[in-house]
Formats: structure tokens, sequence, C-alpha cells
């Protein structure tokens, strides 16, 4: 027994040396995510000038503004993924809820077991509705961090955004649910091909639910393994909000009587529901968050309630309404042509990465693309406006044309973008936002993910030609 304690405590050891690693390279190199997105964006900018035939600065210019402010930008869509992540924060903020997660908190023994807890909500909740689930592992670190005053409250938190991994595999994957919609504007597999692809030919098929299952094992066992012995406290302004009173106070004024009316909220959930019967339960990003906005106005109960909460989980948003138009200006800058007959960046940067792959093997050159491409356009569905048309191009030049391989393809983009949030920052800032860290104190944990991801859902990307 004690032999095999020792190898324990070694086994143990080496992957916290690795963490260890990571986290001290991370706290040297990285910088705050907006100066991270400035950037990529000259990065971008110096590889258009070399690249892109024709490239003029006026034109780079002209590009970058239309990505951000012009008739190219991307704000519809950065409105609905800010309402995703608000409405799930909202959810989870409900009374309801909130007890819930008080008592789950309660269940853990020690600092892995929380880590634990926080990956575990996390992920589930992801696979649910990755707004809900990227914030209630935070949610959920809060808690269990004021029971353990010794914790390292960033490894925590990292153990929480690692559940966020699979979220491209859940309900409220962007990618999957807009292959489902003849309207959505970047359904591209229905512009090219005409045809919609339904979520059993991608979410729902054996090999995404087994690489599920395969890459939160994996990642369990990590997080357990990588436990610090360091203590990072949280800031004392991270526990203001839970020390807010549930209750309202007694209604003096028909305004007041107004905003308590609870049966207002009740007509809004029966009305959203109303629509989704009619609509054929039809599961698409707008449907997705009207389902979550009527469901929290209902667990609210008051309007009042549902308001404040609402306003509350908006604070969260402010680093990615910052950043969205960097991204815009890159994707606007990845499509730039110089010449009129020139190649864009992210054409050539895909075709590259694609060039010469047959059938078994363009999910996996598209997995790896995917992950580059992330770390410029860290958005799933923004992701797939831009590779998601030489990838569907590509499957079809080598015969490729059935609904389950197109989907597969999709797929392989969807888990690049989820493998590289772990080294990517953007949707590490909500957390941080609730955390009240800095990402160096963070991401040193996540990079060990983005390594069990990238084998993980490679190896999904390779095997699953083979049994679609």
């Amino acid at each position: 027994m004690t032999t095999n304690s020792a190898q324990q405590t070694k086994r143990r050891g080496v992957m916290q040396s690795l963490t260890g690693l990571s986290v001290r390279y991370v706290e040297r190199l990285m910088p705050d995510p907006y100066l991270f997105a400035v950037i990529l964006t000259l990065i971008v900018a110096g590889l258009v000038a070399v690249l892109v035939r024709g490239a003029s600065a006026d034109g780079m210019v002209s590009a970058w503004y239309s990505g951000v402010w012009g008739s190219e930008n991307i704000f519809t869509f950065a409105f609905q993924m800010v309402l995703i992540l608000v409405t799930g924060y909202t959810l989870a903020e409900a009374p309801v809820l909130k007890r819930a997660i008080g008592r789950v908190a309660a269940m853990p023994r020690n600092q892995a077991q929380a880590a634990l807890l926080c990956f575990a909500v996390s992920a589930v909740l992801s696979l649910l509705n990755w707004g809900l689930g990227l914030v209630a592992g935070a949610l959920v670190a809060r808690q269990v961090a004021r029971r353990f005053p010794d914790s390292h409250f960033g490894y925590l938190i990292a153990a929480a955004f690692m559940g966020f991994i699979v979220w491209t595999q859940g309900l409220s994957s962007s990618i999957a649910l807009a292959n489902t919609d003849a309207g959505s504007p970047i359904n591209v597999i229905h512009r090219i091909t005409g045809f919609i692809v339904p979520l059993r030919h991608t979410i729902f098929q054996p090999y995404s639910w087994l690489s599920v299952i395969i890459v939160l094992a994996v990642l369990a066992l990590a997080v357990w393994r990588m436990e610090p012995s360091e203590r990072l406290a949280p800031d004392p302004a991270v526990f203001e909000d839970d020390d807010q009173p549930l209750e309202p106070q007694d209604a003096r004024t028909f305004a007041e009587w107004l905003e308590n009316l609870w049966i207002l909220n009740v007509l809004v959930f029966a009305a959203g529901i109303a629509y989704f019967v009619m609509s054929g339960f039809a599961l698409n990003i707008s449907s997705m968050i009207m389902l979550f906005t009527i469901t929290s106005a209902l667990l609210h109960r008051t309007p009042i309630r549902f308001i404040r909460a609402f306003t509350g989980a908006a604070k969260v948003s402010g680093p990615l309404l910052l950043q969205y138009p960097l991204y815009g200006g890159l994707v606007g800058l990845l499509a730039y042509r110089g010449a009129e007959d020139a190649e864009p960046l992210q054409t050539l940067l895909a075709q590259m990465l694609v060039n010469g792959a047959t059938q078994y093997t363009l999910p996996f050159l598209t997995f790896l693309g995917s992950v580059i491409i992330s770390l410029f356009v860290p958005s799933g569905g923004g992701h797939w406006a831009v590779q998601g048309p030489v990838a569907v191009d590509s499957a079809l030049a080598i015969g490729q044309h059935s609904p389950a391989y197109l989907g597969l393809i999709s797929m392989a983009v969807a888990v690049g973008e989820g493998v590289a949030n772990m080294i990517q920052p953007f949707w590490l800032l909500p957390l941080l936002a609730i955390a009240k860290l800095n990402v160096r104190q963070v991401m040193g944990f996540t990079v060990v993910a983005f390594g069990i991801g990238l084998a993980v859902m490679g190896a999904m990307t390779l095997i699953a030609p083979w049994v679609i």
C-alpha cells in the first residue's frame, strides 16, 4: 500500500508540475484579453498585406471598418451571443436555482472535490445552454470558495471554465442550430447545397456524444491531479451580490404593485411557450434565447426581480461588448480581397489546411484549421461563417454530398472552436468578471485542458468518417 500511495503521489506531482509550468508561462506572456485581440488584429493585417494579392492600406482599413460598423458587421450575431450569456446568467440567479447552487456547493469536503464539482456543473449545463453552463460553474466556485478560504480561487474558476469545452456539442451549439434553420444567415450548408442538416446528423451522432463522455472523463482526472498547493483568496467584493436580500419589499404604490405582479411574468412565459409549440418546437439560436428568457421570468416570479437579475447579469457582458467589434474587424480583414479575382486570407488559410485531403482526413484537417482560426474569430457562428464555405466546398469537391458527412464537417469546425477556447481568453471574460480575477490567474490551468481536448477531439474527427 505504501508503494501504491507513493506512485499516486508521484503521478499527481507530474500533473501539478506541468500545470505549474503552464501557469508560470501564462503569467509572463498572456496580455489582457483586449490587448490580445488588438495584437491578433495586427497579425492578421500583416498576413493580409503579405499574402493577399492586391492588398492596399486603404482597402484593409475599409475592410476592417466594414467588419466592425459597416454593412457586413456582426452586430446581430454578437447581440444574440450576448443575450444567450445574459439570459443563462439570469436563469442561474433565479431564487430556486440559486438555492440549489448553494446546496450543491455544500457537498465537497476538500478543494479537489470542489473543483470537480465546478467542472461537472459547468459541463452538464453547457450541454443544455452555453450561457447557463458558462456562468453556473463560476457561481458554484464562488460559493465553495466561501467554504474553503485557503483554496486557490483561480483553480476553481479554471475548472468551471474547462467544462465549457463541450458547449459546441450541446443543445445551444450555434453551428448545429444554424444548420437546422434555412433562414439563418450563417447556415452555410443550406446556402451552398440548398438543404438543411438536422441535429440527428450533428450533436446527436454517436461520435459526438461519445467524444463528450471521453473528454469530460479525462478532464475530470486532470482537474483532480492538477490541484495546486498555493492559496489564492477571492476578493471580498465577489460575495457582495450573495448578501443582497432575495425577497422584494412590500408594494406601497400602484407602480410598485405592478412591478410585483407575478401574473405578468406568467403571461410572458405562456406566450413564449405558445409560440414555441406553434413553430413546431424549432431549436435555433433565437428560440433558445426566447426559452431561457421566459423561463427566467417565470422562475424570478415578479417583474421587478426579473428586471434586477437581468440587469445584474448584463454587467458580465461588458468585456464581450468591448471586444466583439474588434473580432468583427478581424472577420472583415479575413474576408478582404485585394484584387477583384484574389482569394481572401480566410480562404487561403483554409485551403492550405485542407489541401490534398480525402474523405477520411478532411474532417481532421478541418478541425485543425478550426483551432487556428478560432484564435482569430472566437465565436462559433462567426467562425463558421469564415471557415464553413471552404470546408463545405472541399467536401463537395471530393464527392461528399450527404447531410451526415456535411454535418460531420460542421462539427469538426465546432469542436475545434470549443478546444481553442481553452487558450483563447474571449469566453473566459464573463467568469473573470464574476470572480474579479485576471486572465493570468486562470488560464495557466486551462492550457492543460487545451492539450487534452486537442487529442480527444482530433481522434474523434479521424475516426468519425469511418463510422457515419
